[in-house]
């Protein structure tokens, strides 16, 4: 690691003030991918910004009755909210699917949300990576590809967005805040991160230089009928193979509300916007379920060693659903 220099921000203005003075600088929130990046010498900021101590670290309910959670946020208490597992249990479920304990007693939501998108090229800087080294090449494409996207990818790259917290709430239509030199604006979520194109080194739309203050989830009686369900190949501490954040609102039998979104299926959270309409309305059943899931996954396009996440996500999106819409009819 080669030096760098620190500094502790004291306000919002003054964290975007120090990070508009040197541009190569970088804000430090839990440090739990930024530090790790840093070691193996794929990030080489000049300077970090510790942000940790700014007034972000609140879970508030908004006046419209959703929740605004602030950027400093923990992982471990925003899993932990009353709030937050009462109205949105299936973000709760995600933010403990991620990593171990004591990541998650450090990691912020605002970090959450930026950690890069990565695979184990990007992390070996002797490996070529467009996503380090533009133009360079993806080597994922006919080499390791066993757990990157199926979705939305291209050529550039293949590999899938990490977090967990981002896939639930981008099925709960959740708004990022930021603060910039020029001022405050927001994004919503599901547009937050580009699409990989051929430009996979540009991972956001954030404006150079912007701060997370806050995310913001709107009201949605759904979510208090939701579930996080992810697949690994040990039981902590490991990526997804595939996850699915569901919602069910079922009345007699019909679908009247759903929201879905995938992950480690591709280089951002997958809102599942052609199984949602198939299911709108629908009738409750493992048939219609299955359809749904068809139409979402008919525009996967697998690589030659990880088609078996098409039928993996058809599986889980099922069975997700069926569960649901088993405890609505109790």
């Amino acid at each position: 690691m080669r030096e760098f220099a620190y500094q502790r921000a004291r306000d919002v203005a003054g964290a975007v003030a120090l990070l508009g003075a040197d541009p190569h600088a970088a804000f430090l929130g839990g440090g739990t991918n930024l530090v790790d990046l840093m070691k193996t010498g794929v990030e080489r900021p000049a300077r970090l910004v510790d942000i940790r101590e700014l007034p972000l670290d609140t879970v508030e309910s908004t006046p419209e009755g959703g929740l605004r959670i602030g950027a400093t946020v923990t992982n471990g208490d925003l899993a932990a909210h009353p709030e937050v597992r009462r109205r949105y249990p299936a973000l709760a479920q995600a933010v403990l699917a991620g990593a171990s304990g004591q990541l998650r007693n450090m990691a912020t939501v605002g970090g959450n949300l930026l950690q890069r998108t990565r695979c184990g090229y990007f992390t070996d800087v002797t490996q070529p990576c467009n996503k380090r080294l533009p133009g360079s090449g993806c080597p994922a494409l006919t080499g390791e590809h066993r757990n990157h996207a199926v979705l939305g990818a291209s050529e550039h790259c293949v590999a899938v967005h990490p977090s967990d917290m981002a896939v639930a709430l981008t099925a709960f239509d959740a708004v990022v805040h930021y603060e910039t030199a020029d001022g405050r604006g927001e994004l919503p979520l599901a547009d937050l991160y580009l699409p990989v194109g051929d430009t996979p080194h540009r991972e956001t739309a954030l404006p150079a230089g912007a701060l997370i203050t806050g995310v913001t989830l709107p009201p949605a009686p759904v979510a208090a009928h939701s579930r996080y369900r992810k697949v690994r190949e040990r039981a902590s501490y490991a990526f997804a193979l595939g996850s699915v954040a569901a919602a069910l609102d079922v009345r007699d039998g019909v679908v009247h509300d759903v929201r879905l979104a995938l992950g480690a299926v591709a280089s951002r959270p997958w809102r599942a916007r052609a199984a949602e309409r198939r299911l709108a309305g629908a009738p409750a059943g493992a048939d219609t379920f299955a359809a749904a899931a068809d139409a979402e996954l008919a525009a996967a396009r697998p690589l030659p060693h990880n088609g078996y996440k098409v039928t993996l996500m058809r599986n889980l999106l099922v069975a997700v659903l069926t569960e649901l819409a088993e405890e609505a009819a109790r």
